[in-house]
């Protein structure tokens, strides 16, 4: 029985190390290795080798992010338990982001970055806290992370998702019927979803326009959920104030375009939140252990729902 470690040497050796450590009887084996496929019971990669069906003992298939978008379903046999990374790094790095991101949009950073590029020394009008409605689309385990740190700086805090969720102290909002009214009385939009088929191109012109006059976006979801286009006439149009993105479509955006150069817009290479190997590590080792018990892994992905 092994577990291969399909990913960087690097971070290969801190996962050798502790497996060496807490599953001794495992055998352990990076990509770069000779192994026999036949013995894989565990898999970590970033997305599946082309070759998964030589895999013919595969149990559990570990992204090494905490997406899974990047897994094509019809390739993965049905008995095959596919596993998204849950770990205390992704966790905090995701909080750390989300309140830099928001506290960048409240505090019109953006704005105060492009005067400085022309020499402008201005104050700004800025609204309290509490008077800034901070709206998430998605509800997963970062959203809440994220929301947990927001609540001291007292934010009105709003979600909204697919299904009826609830979180104290925060208006919960849920399918198509509410998306309407959620976006209305949203100020600034951390759009946290998972990448599906009803969540792609989800930022278009139709959802900008339902928010109000002035609204920013904090786009920490998936590139290809946003309709950059739409974007961009909605900050021309001064409909939309700001907006501060972690993921685009294609990542790295080609140098002409655009929204590099937008003087309303801030990008970041997509670090909103990256797997600590040995956080990670621990978060496998004790996924392992669950599925040895009998117990379903944590992460474990709804394969038809695709998060």
């Amino acid at each position: 029985m092994a577990f291969l470690f399909n990913s960087d040497a690097a971070r290969g050796a801190i996962f050798r190390k502790a497996f060496a450590c807490e599953l001794p009887d495992l055998e352990f084996y990076h990509c770069s290795e000779n192994f026999d496929p036949e013995k894989v019971r565990y898999l970590l990669t970033w997305s599946a080798p082309d070759d998964l069906s030589r895999f013919c003992n595969l149990e559990l298939l570990f992204s090494i992010g905490a997406g899974v978008d990047q897994f094509k379903p019809e390739t993965i046999p049905g008995h095959v338990k596919l596993v998204r990374m849950v770990e205390d790094g992704i966790v905090r790095m995701m909080q750390e982001y989300v309140v830099l991101g928001v506290l960048t949009l409240h505090r019109e950073m953006v704005a105060y970055r492009e005067q400085q590029s022309r020499g402008v020394w201005q104050a700004l009008a800025t609204s309290q806290a509490t008077d800034r409605r901070i709206g998430f689309l998605g509800l997963g385990m970062l959203a809440q992370a994220a929301i947990d740190r927001l609540k001291p700086f007292r934010f009105s805090l709003a979600t909204w998702s697919r299904s009826k969720k609830v979180v104290e102290g925060v208006a919960c909002f849920h399918g198509d019927d509410q998306l309407g009214d959620f976006l209305r009385g949203t100020d600034i939009l951390v759009c946290l979803l998972p990448l599906t088929e009803q969540t792609s191109g989800i930022l278009n012109a139709r959802l900008f326009s339902l928010l109000p006059a002035g609204a920013r976006l904090l786009h920490v979801g998936r590139g290809p959920q946003l309709d950059q286009g739409a974007l961009i006439e909605a900050l021309d149009s001064g409909h939309l104030a700001a907006a501060m993105l972690d993921v685009t479509d294609p990542e790295p955006l080609p140098e002409s375009h655009p929204l590099w150069s937008h003087p309303k817009v801030i990008i970041t290479p997509h670090i909103a939140s990256v797997t600590q190997p040995h956080s990670a590590a621990q978060a496998v080792i004790e996924n392992i252990r669950l599925h040895r018990a009998g117990q379903n892994p944590i992460g474990l992905v709804d394969r038809a729902l695709g998060y």
